[in-house]
Order: structure tokens, then sequence, then C-alpha cells
């Protein structure tokens, strides 16, 4: 890598509770010496995603799109389609890096609605942007630092609604019912679009 690119992840698109967050980080050759330690945020625990976040958001030029549970609802029920939400997120995050770093790359892990979508989806500042969508694009250092950005952000928001609602909403998709039940019967059905993703089946399981 010789010149400096943008690397995009997301966190929290397989999680019932909680935001959907896209984060966008540049990385130059002149922030590398100071990365060390940035890997692919799946292999980090909360606390060390949390540590590399703070340096990561000092060094690098950097973008993180959250939608809380209810916007994310909200952008859903506009959308009707997960790739299109994730491309339009994706998009978003690249433009605000770009307004702050200028970039001639941008490297995406692949997901399913690939970087045509994204490429649709970019204003005119992204449309001179390479793009690259990747397997295992978490390899490369721009991508595992956008990773890392997205995950400390899901973490915290997902921690601060359980704090908010008094009840510990768990990360991922299985063994969510319970918890999601015992919010209904605490807050009543129409509360529960402020903390989960509506269109995940689960949600018919846990109202039902």
């Amino acid at each position: 890598m010789d010149e400096g690119h943008i690397g995009v992840d997301e966190s929290g698109k397989g999680d019932f509770f909680g935001p959907l967050v896209v984060a966008a980080c540049y990385v130059g050759p002149e922030h590398l010496a100071e990365l060390e330690g940035v890997r692919d945020s799946k292999k980090l625990s909360d606390a060390m995603s949390h540590r590399l976040a703070i340096k990561i958001k000092a060094i690098c030029p950097h973008s993180i799109i959250a939608m809380g549970p209810l916007k994310y609802n909200e952008l859903y029920a506009k959308f009707k389609n997960l790739n299109t939400l994730l491309a339009w997120g994706h998009a978003r995050a690249i433009e605000n890096v770009l307004e702050i770093q200028p970039a001639k790359l941008v490297i995406s892990d692949q997901f399913a609605a690939g970087g045509a979508a994204v490429k649709r989806a970019l204003y005119e500042k992204g449309k001179a942007v390479e793009f690259r969508s990747m397997v295992r694009a978490e390899a490369d250092i721009a991508v595992a630092a956008a990773s890392i950005l997205a995950r400390s952000e899901f973490v915290r928001r997902l921690e601060r609604l359980s704090q908010e609602y008094e009840i510990e909403l768990p990360k991922g998709a299985t063994n969510v019912i319970p918890t999601g039940k015992r919010f209904v019967a605490k807050y009543g059905p129409d509360a529960l679009k402020n903390v989960a993703k509506m269109h995940f089946k689960t949600s018919g399981q846990v109202l039902g």
C-alpha cells in the first residue's frame, strides 16, 4: 500500500437488538506505525475494541454512521431491503471521509449488495473512486480499522439501550426471544421498535 485508502465495514447487521453502525476509515502510510494491534474486530474483546477505537479516532480521518433501532426501522420501511440500506450507509460514510481526506481507492467487505450498489449510492465526490469489495477484506488495515470503529460504537449503543430500559439486551440473533418477551411484558409491544430490528422474523416470535 503506497498510497492511503479508505476501508468500510458495518456492525449490528445480524443483531436483533441495537443499532446498525457503518464506519469508514482512511489509513495512509503515515498511520501504519501507530495502528499496531488493529485487526478484524471479530477477533477482539469489546474492551480491546473500545481501546483501539479511541486510538483510531485520534489518528485517522473517519466517519461513523449509527442508525438506532427507531431510525433503522424507519429507513428499512423506506428501502424495503437490507442490502439497499447497507449500500446507502456505506456510501454516506465514504462520502463523509472523502470530504476531509481525498482518496482514490475504497475497500469494503463483500456483502450481498456488492460494490455496484454502493457505487450507485455515492454522490458526485464518490463517483471518481475505485471501489473494491473483497472476501475477508478485514485483512486490509483500513477495513480492520473501520470494523473496530463500527463494533465499538455498536456495543456502546447497545449498552446504553440496556441501561435506559433496565434490561440486558443480548448481542446476536439467537437466544434473544426470552429477553424480547420480557421487554414486551414490561414496556408493551409498541416499544419493541425502540430497541429491535422489526423486520427480523424474531420480532414475530417475540410478539406472537
